[in-house]
């Protein structure tokens, strides 16, 4: 049974969110694509770690992970593109904010940018792709002024 959370059951601070939208929307921009679905879903630690474990054979919590609906060759094309989801763990969030010393704005927006980027087939597994997603990651961010 998958379990849902509202972002107040998994942290105790009490913050908003809607500057997410902004940011979304200049990914999408940038990448040219019109009209889109896809999921964000927030979830807390036990969750994350059973979702590494059953589909990337990690055993062990991680921040964020994408599920690419367009990895599929099979899919279906037409105008409205269905991308596939995004999960991002609270608690690590907050963790990563803390540790590299940034905002939960910042961090939660590099999670969702970096998540987003992945659902639009970008990849990390070579220097030379690293390079380039993560080169968009931060002009994205300082774009939407979403820094420290």
């Amino acid at each position: 049974m998958r379990k849902t959370y509202e972002i107040t059951d998994l942290v105790n601070v009490n913050f908003k969110y809607n500057y997410l939208h902004n940011v979304i929307k200049r990914v999408l921009k940038h990448e040219h694509v019109k009209k889109a679905y896809f999921s964000i879903i927030f979830v807390d630690l036990e969750e994350i770690h059973r979702i590494n474990k059953e589909y990337r054979h990690i055993d062990k919590p991680t921040d964020v992970i994408s599920f690419a609906l367009e990895d599929n060759k099979d899919n279906i094309k037409n105008e409205i593109r269905i991308l596939g989801d995004i999960y991002i763990c609270i608690p690590k969030m907050i963790e990563q904010a803390k540790t590299y010393k940034h905002s939960i704005k910042r961090e939660l927006s590099f999670l969702t940018v970096h998540g987003l980027l992945h659902l639009l087939g970008y990849d990390h597994m070579v220097k030379k792709e690293e390079k380039i997603m993560f080169a968009l990651q931060e002009l994205i961010l300082n774009e939407a002024r979403i820094t420290k």
